[in-house]
């Protein structure tokens, strides 16, 4: 993996399901395009080939019972790829890099609600990552209720992640706000989405 060169940007969006980071996230990137930068508007998992078909395992509903430490591992194969192939060249030529979503997803996600531990998953992510941090992170934080509101207008639309029950999604949201508590350099802005 090889170091962060280069005058880029990294910005992240994280949330909890239903939360409007990916709206956050576009608009943001529309925003910078129309000022002249070079933007790049990637996602995880995903932002690859490789891992645009690792996400179609990891939210198809028909994969029931995915072993938590299976699904972990599928995340940070997505994610190795994704830095460096996506994250690492777009910022070694100066680009801002928006991605919905990156390391602080699992760290919630798999560390928090699946409950394997937010410290185990924070060393998986350093050896996936490479050490590659976002310059700033948008936490848009939302109820579970909320956010499960918004993403259930269609329910047959929901992937497997989504359809979780409120327990996880609200593990889930505890732990993206630990993480902001301990880490708040990192987590420099906290939007908070009206509770609808």
């Amino acid at each position: 993996m090889t170091a962060r060169s280069g005058g880029g940007l990294f910005i992240t969006f994280e949330g909890v399901e239903g939360s409007g980071k990916s709206t956050q996230a576009d608009a943001l990137a529309r925003s910078l395009s129309e000022l002249g930068l070079e933007v790049v508007r990637s996602r995880e998992p995903g932002g690859t080939p490789l891992g645009e078909r690792i996400r179609d395992i990891l939210l198809d509903r028909s994969v029931s019972g995915m072993e938590p430490r299976a699904e972990l591992m599928l995340f940070l194969a997505s994610r190795a790829e994704h830095v460096e192939r996506v994250i690492l060249p777009a910022l070694g030529r100066g680009a801002v890099v928006i991605s919905d979503r990156y390391a602080d997803a699992s760290v919630a996600y798999q560390g928090g609600g699946r409950e394997l531990g937010i410290d185990l998953v924070e060393r998986l992510n350093e050896t996936a990552t490479g050490g590659v941090q976002p310059d700033v992170t948008f936490l848009i934080d939302v109820s579970p209720e909320a956010g499960q509101r918004r993403k259930t207008r269609d329910p047959h639309a929901l992937d497997r992640i989504e359809e979780e029950a409120l327990a996880f999604h609200e593990r889930v949201r505890n732990a993206y706000l630990e993480l902001a508590a301990r880490e708040p350099t990192m987590f420099q802005y906290w939007l908070h989405a009206p509770h609808k």
